[in-house]
């Protein structure tokens, strides 16, 4: 089933395993036919288990040339020790980046000195290789990246700042199977903001499971408010929700 609300494509499929093999496919189309205009482009990716079977579809199409893509990710956590397992550096280094021959990765240091200073290197980085492709998932509480809605700002100013993570936030790593408990969760993290995501041109957001049923529902029923960040996607040109049956469950498709 298709259906569009206000600028966002929505696309349900029955498993998770086909939402997450149309998604690969899809994107990887897109990455094809920026790569027959372009010398190169530049990626972000989520780090969620939620991303597993889309990850897995899109590495697996031979036909795209990595070595002209320039790869980057959306938040990480603060004071995990180096290659820490729950890291999203290490989720996307195990998951994609050390599986096909990137041109550039390029890491959040959630172990810099520094909060400032990785800010606005990252933030440089940004700025240097604008995006053109994010794919994302959507937070329990409705976040996208990091940016739940006690910090989500449509019109911030910054590209790359660090957050407190607020407690449903941090469950969810605990309902992902993450971390054993919520106390060991970190309590901050760097994220780019919702304008250094929505500057991409094309966003492709993959939200299966019952857990994120609500924050499906807000996203397209709601306001678009920071409330539920990401209804911001309702506004965004090229972009595309896609969801299984779990999360898709309380749907108005009227």
């Amino acid at each position: 089933m298709e259906f569009t609300k206000d600028k966002l494509k929505v696309k349900v499929f029955d498993t998770r395993e086909k939402m997450g093999q149309v998604a690969g496919e899809d994107v990887a189309a897109c990455i094809k036919a920026l790569l027959a205009k372009k010398e190169y482009i530049n990626m972000i990716f989520a780090a969620a288990p939620s991303q597993n079977y889309f990850l897995e579809a899109l590495i697996v199409d031979k036909a795209i040339e990595w070595g002209r893509i320039n790869a980057f990710h959306m938040d990480e956590y603060i004071g995990l020790e180096k290659d820490a397992p729950q890291s999203f550096g290490t989720f996307l280094k195990d998951q994609i980046f050390d599986k096909v021959p990137f041109r550039s990765v390029n890491y959040i240091n959630g172990q810099a000195t520094s909060a400032t200073e990785e800010c606005a290197r990252y933030t440089s980085l940004l700025k240097e290789y604008p995006v053109d492709i994010v794919c994302l998932g959507i937070g329990e509480n409705g976040h996208i990246a990091f940016n739940d809605p006690h910090v989500a700002h449509f019109d911030d100013s910054e590209r790359v700042k660090v957050v407190l993570l607020d407690e449903k936030c941090r469950m969810q790593q605990v309902h992902d199977g993450c971390f054993p408990a919520l106390e060991k969760v970190p309590v901050s993290a760097f994220t780019l903001t919702i304008p250094a995501l929505i500057a991409a041109e094309y966003m492709f957001c993959i939200v299966p499971a019952k857990t994120k049923e609500v924050a499906v529902f807000n996203t397209i029923n709601g306001p678009i408010s920071e409330t539920c960040p990401a209804s911001i996607l309702r506004e965004k040109e090229h972009a595309v929700l896609y969801l299984d049956a779990d999360s898709s469950n309380s749907l108005n498709k009227k």
